[in-house]
């Protein structure tokens, strides 16, 4: 088990196994089933979301508070392998969150209804719209600026520290947007709004 878990590799390998081995059991898949399907893109979809959410809380509540109080030798440490790291992962994730939401949406018949807010999807509606916004942010606002501000592209050292305060401000957006967001995500399903 040790040598499993000491790998990320063989860790998700062994996850993706027992997941299998769950679902052989528990009377496998049909492969011409909709429903099964349509449950198991909302599975990648929540998947990739808790990636997606805990990666953006990671920044806001982890590393963007704790960054002044790491000391100045230990910030490339940061800047230079765990950040871009995270950033890599963080934009990967928020794409498929988006992507397989809006299959989902698609299999289950109500993505145009949703994305113009029509009366008993506008729960629905209003998440996507929200998760659109932040996708948004995420690819042509703070991944643009978090390669300026961490020295991936060329700029001058006025344009870093703007930079980097424009990607944490459009991350506080998304950090904002993400709480009523999930609630309208998870409302419309459990809550019939």
């Amino acid at each position: 088990m040790g040598a499993i878990l000491q790998s990320l590799g063989r860790t998700v390998t062994a996850g993706i196994v027992l997941l299998i081995i769950i679902i052989a059991i528990a009377g496998g898949v049909r492969l011409g089933d909709h429903s099964w399907w349509t449950f198991f893109m909302r599975w990648l979809h929540v998947l990739s979301g808790v990636m997606w959410i805990g990666l953006l809380w990671y920044f806001n509540f982890v590393q963007i508070p704790n960054m002044p109080k790491i000391p100045d030798e230990q910030k490339p440490a940061i800047g230079k392998v765990i950040a871009p790291s995270a950033l890599f992962w963080f934009r990967w994730a928020a794409l498929a969150t988006i992507v397989t939401g809006l299959i989902v949406a698609g299999m289950n018949g109500y993505l145009l209804s949703a994305l113009a807010l029509s009366k008993g999807v506008h729960a629905i509606g209003l998440g996507m719209w929200m998760g659109l916004i932040m996708a948004f942010n995420v690819w042509f606002v703070i991944w643009p600026n978090q390669k300026i501000a961490l020295g991936m592209v060329e700029a001058t050292v006025e344009q870093k520290p703007a930079a980097a305060r424009k990607a944490m401000l459009f991350s506080r957006t998304n950090t904002l947007l993400s709480i009523p967001m999930l609630y309208c995500m998870v409302a419309q399903q459990n809550a019939g709004l």
